[in-house]
């Protein structure tokens, strides 16, 4: 799509139309080969711009509550079976307590926006600037647009207690693995991940079964990392259950370690 043609561009919080559209986003200038000199006095700017994008998302979602982040094809349509699917998910979430992330797009992100939404319950967007599928969609009540990808995975992440991933493209598999990582190197803890899909994931989850634990790429029980359904209440129960069991944990450990600095008395 030519920028002519564009009604409106998100750069981060800044909307362009017309031509003040850039050519590039600012991550593909950012992962552009240097030339010269010229990134000395250029990139100590793009922290500064980085470092923002960090308080932004910290400072709108800090008190957000208890969330679960939804993923699913920009793709699909109102009339597709996964839009349907991915409201029904987005209302179990906000019955249970919690409010919904997606990242604001259209497909599956606004599908499980608009059941938050419908659902009275917090409808979250967390944006990216892109040549395409620009702005957020009418279901966001709360909404950050962020320049860079690694800014943006990094709120899905902190402020959610699970992710239920819906059928998608690249940028759905981007975000399954990262968190499939983080989980599995246990830079994230009792972290859950439901994939929503028995027909769409089933093949994926067979390969990995076969070609990575099969080879020894990964560890057999790194398999029960991922939970599998086509039910939306088991999607969103699991998390629910998942987060309960993380709590009395977290609450036995810290009356063991009371108990434990009780016992050794004062230094």
């Amino acid at each position: 799509m030519s920028r002519e043609r564009k009604r409106h561009y998100w750069k981060g919080p800044v909307q362009l139309r017309g031509r003040q559209i850039p050519e590039k986003t600012t991550d593909e200038r950012l992962l552009e080969p240097s030339e010269g000199a010229d990134w000395v006095h250029s990139d100590p700017w793009r922290v500064l711009r980085i470092q923002s994008e960090f308080v932004e998302g910290f400072g709108a979602l800090a008190e957000l509550g208890p969330a679960v982040s939804v993923f699913g094809s920009a793709r699909m349509r109102p009339e597709d079976a996964e839009y349907d699917l991915a409201q029904q998910v987005a209302r179990h979430i906000v019955e249970a307590g919690y409010a919904v992330i997606t990242g604001g797009g259209p497909g599956v992100m606004e599908a499980a926006n608009k059941g938050a939404h419908d659902a009275d319950g917090i409808s979250v967007g967390l944006g990216i600037e892109l040549p395409f599928e620009q702005g957020l969609n009418e279901y966001v009540d709360l909404g950050v647009n962020f320049r860079y990808f690694f800014a943006r995975k990094m709120m899905f992440v902190k402020y959610s207690e699970g992710f239920i991933v819906l059928p998608g493209g690249y940028g759905t598999l981007d975000e399954l693995f990262e968190a499939l990582t983080l989980v599995q190197t246990q830079k994230v803890k009792r972290f859950p991940i439901v994939l929503v899909g028995t027909q769409f994931w089933g093949g994926l989850i067979d390969w990995i079964r076969h070609s990575l634990a099969g080879r020894g790429t990964i560890s057999s029980h790194d398999l029960d990392l991922l939970h599998l359904t086509d039910d939306p209440a088991e999607a969103v129960d699991v998390v629910v259950k998942a987060n309960r069991s993380r709590r009395r944990q977290e609450m036995a450990e810290a009356a063991e370690a009371a108990a434990q600095a009780g016992a050794a008395g004062p230094e």
